[in-house]
């Protein structure tokens, strides 16, 4: 996982839903709501950070969260649903 540099699928879009103030991802016939930082953790998966620069990008906004332990469970859930790759 530590070289793992996540990007969303291709048939996947964050997008910001300004009424409802929340992030979705939208995907052909669904679409999810994210809850938390949820979003804020996706639009980092471009590509091009790893895993843990994902995390240390994350730790300047949220010093002292459990982000080591968080974040690649979030992110190993995402892909488990086939939206990350």
């Amino acid at each position: 996982m530590a070289e793992w540099r996540p990007v969303l699928d291709r048939s996947v879009v964050l997008r910001h839903d300004r009424v409802r103030d929340a992030d979705l991802l939208l995907m052909p016939e669904r679409a999810v709501r994210l809850s938390g930082a949820g979003g804020g953790v996706l639009r980092l998966c471009d590509g091009s950070r790893t895993v843990a620069a994902i995390i240390a990008e994350l730790a300047a906004t949220y010093p002292g969260a459990p982000l080591d332990d968080e974040v690649p469970a979030f992110l190993e859930r995402v892909r488990a649903e086939g939206w990350l790759r």
